[in-house]
């Protein structure tokens, strides 16, 4: 009988289900999609290195799970209590009638399992169909061979989901049976009929806590963004996101009692139709929600940042990789040996050039490449970044006090940097006997060097001294990456420098193939050299393309999908919270929507009044998040300067299309919800 009464209460109340089960269905599914992602890929034809990024991925996705699930928990215990709620007088004839709490229970048992079974298939399906579309979004960011690609179920992530999921709904059912023991029959009669107080606070007390919420959130964004280098540990970042979470919430309850203060004074607008009810309403529930507004406004602040900046990673070293990746391979060796660090053999090899220690590796440098250009660094002791500044050292080192100005600078031959840039495809240059030129693309450190450029500091080698050509930095970079890590390179007459200068030789080639399996076995000719004989006897190390290549696909994927992950996780549960919220509203707002239709207002009106209702209780948290974000953006910029800003603004777009559609469509479905349930029957 109770299960019979279970079915027909939640055919009856589907409506009310109807968000809950959507955003339970959508969970699953994203819950089910990313923890497949391993048994997707095994069917991938890639390389060993990047399956161990994969591996790496899995295993990142599978912890980053863990906490997803416990915010899917909350989500559904907090759905649960607003459900509760919206059926509190049901709850009470079923009391009058004579049925005990323990059966109720039963009931609240029966129909949690119900939907949590429906759910699970439904929720699976759709997961397991989205799975696959997964797969080729991997394969795609890996390029990988999709020749073995077949349809793949995924019994682990099934299994966990399963199990995750099951822990959630037993946490459900055991929060419902006591919510429901410590219920009293008048509150659960007349519960519905009780109105939100609306606890008009001092506006002095309000005006003040806001002025200083506002001044110390101010403090908080400007150490993250022109104040950061007062931030000097790891540490020290917690100070400016807890400043900002505590602000937050005193800047919605500040708001709670001003913004209806101010409304009413402004007459000629608070009595215009029903503004004055939209407005009161708006009030009521920003009083008795402040905390939750304040954890939903943060969780669109997260979701907001770490969708950008994820997506901006991605972007950016994927763009990154022609330009600074523009040759195949990169050979280098560090001259100069300390007997205390290194082997006789060590020593010894390293006044050999590149390509003779290669011949003793057995590998014929001339038959596997071709545009060869070896070269040498330079660096003098007493050439510092410090010594480089000159007179404008003091006033970088107020401004930028963590900079290493104590490094020696690096120094390059024009002649060998114009072969680099004709191979690259950078500007060449030309220098008078006395003038030197620096170039740099990492924009965090671009500014000091300006700085020294400005103040015409000169440097001195062998006994000269050389000026800029130029009072500002120009572009260019001499090391094949994946990220802008030119600090400064200073480029001098060929005969400013002699071999007791010398601190490392480089050789830049690419491979003597033209399709992607012949440069793949010369790389792997290359690496085998590493169990040569003489392997030991040489410090040389190696960069290629390739490797770059899979390092910034697997990273740059590793960060997407985890930032999606969460991101839209945070977005879900952020635009469900609302939802519940507002369809629980809207339930107890019947009677009052009743008296505006007596009292003749139309149904257009009453439509429209409730659209901005909800508007701006979904519309609030989110301006204050975005403004939030702005400095967080600024802040996550910072910290990943060396990938580069150029592809942030397609990010944030990104970003933008994910709100839009997902948090707009929880608004438009709350809105028709909450339109059928004040309908006039």
């Amino acid at each position: 009988m109770l299960f019979k009464l279970s079915l027909k209460n939640i055919q009856k109340s589907f409506k009310d289900y109807a968000i809950y089960f959507f955003t339970l269905i959508l969970g699953i599914s994203i819950f089910y999609v990313f923890n497949a992602i391993d048994s997707q890929t095994v069917l991938l034809d890639v390389t060993k290195t990047t399956y161990e990024i994969i591996d790496l991925m899995v295993y990142m996705l599978s912890s980053v799970s863990v906490f997803v699930s416990f915010i899917l928990g909350f989500l559904i215990i907090y759905a649960s209590r607003f459900l509760i709620k919206r059926r509190s007088k049901e709850f009470g004839i079923y009391l009058t009638l004579g049925m005990s709490k323990r059966k109720i229970s039963m009931i609240l048992f029966f129909e949690t399992l119900i939907i949590g079974i429906l759910s699970l298939v439904i929720g699976l399906f759709l997961g397991v169909i989205l799975s696959q579309f997964m797969s080729l979004l991997v394969a795609s960011m890996f390029e990988a061979d999709m020749t073995k690609f077949t349809f793949v179920f995924s019994e682990s992530a099934c299994i966990k989901t399963l199990i995750y999921f099951a822990i959630m709904y037993l946490l459900v059912m055991i929060f419902n049976t006591v919510n429901i023991s410590k219920c009293k029959l008048i509150d659960l009669l007349h519960g519905s009929k009780k109105s939100e107080k609306i606890k008009l606070k001092s506006p002095i007390i309000c005006t003040i806590i806001f002025i200083i919420s506002s001044t110390i959130l101010g403090y908080a964004y400007y150490l993250v963004t022109f104040g950061i280098d007062k931030l000097q540990g790891m540490s020290d970042i917690y100070i400016p996101i807890i400043l900002g979470c505590i602000t937050t919430f005193f800047i919605f309850w500040s708001l709670s009692g001003l913004l209806l203060k101010i409304f009413m004074s402004i007459k000629k607008f608070y009595y215009k139709g029903l503004n004055s009810f939209t407005l009161r309403q708006f009030s009521s529930k920003i009083n008795t929600t402040v905390f939750s507004m304040t954890i939903i406004c943060l969780m669109l602040f997260v979701t907001i940042c770490v969708l950008s900046s994820a997506l901006s990673i991605k972007n950016s070293m994927t763009g990154n990789l022609n330009e600074l990746a523009p040759a195949d391979v990169q050979l280098y060796k560090e001259l100069n040996l300390s007997e205390e660090e290194y082997t006789p053999e060590q020593i010894a090899d390293s006044k050999l050039s590149i390509k003779e220690t290669l011949s003793k590796l057995d590998f014929d440098v001339d038959k596997y490449y071709k545009d060869i250009i070896e070269f040498s660094i330079y660096s003098e002791s007493n050439i510092t970044v410090k010594a480089t500044l000159g007179s404008a050292y003091e006033e970088a080192s107020s401004l930028y006090p963590r900079l290493l100005y104590d490094n020696k600078e690096m120094i390059v031959r024009l002649s060998d940097y114009n072969k680099i840039a004709k191979l690259f495809g950078l500007e060449q240059f030309t220098l008078e006997d006395d003038e030197y030129i620096l170039i740099a693309d990492f924009d965090g450190w671009i500014p000091v060097r300006n700085m020294g450029l400005k103040a015409n500091t000169p440097i001195t080698l062998l006994g000269k001294n050389y000026y800029p050509k130029y009072d500002e930095c120009k572009n260019g970079f001499i090391e094949i990456s994946s990220n802008h890590i030119n600090f400064g390179i200073f480029i001098v007459p060929d005969d400013a420098v002699n071999d007791s200068l010398k601190s490392t030789n480089y050789l830049i080639a690419n491979y003597n193939a033209s399709d992607k399996e012949g440069k793949r076995k010369i790389e792997e000719m290359l690496i085998n050299t590493g169990k040569s004989d003489y392997a030991s006897s040489t410090t040389i190390e190696a960069t290629t393309r390739i490797s770059i290549a899979e390092a910034s696909n697997g990273l740059g994927a590793l960060v997407t999908f985890i930032g999606l992950y969460l991101g839209i996780v945070f977005l879900i549960s952020s635009a469900a919270i609302l939802a519940l919220k507002e369809l629980s509203e809207s339930s107890d707002n019947k009677e009052r929507f009743y008296m505006l239709r007596k009292i003749g207002t139309d149904e257009k009106m009453l439509n429209k009044t409730l659209f901005r209702q909800i508007g701006i209780f979904f519309l609030f948290p989110l301006l204050i998040a975005i403004i939030h974000s702005i400095f967080g953006i600024m802040f996550c910029n910072y910290i990943l300067l060396t990938l580069g800003n150029d592809q942030l603004l397609p990010s944030i777009i990104m970003t933008a299309i994910f709100i839009v559609i997902i948090y707009g469509g929880y608004f438009l479905i709350t809105y028709q919800c909450s339109k059928n349930i004040i309908k006039d029957r």
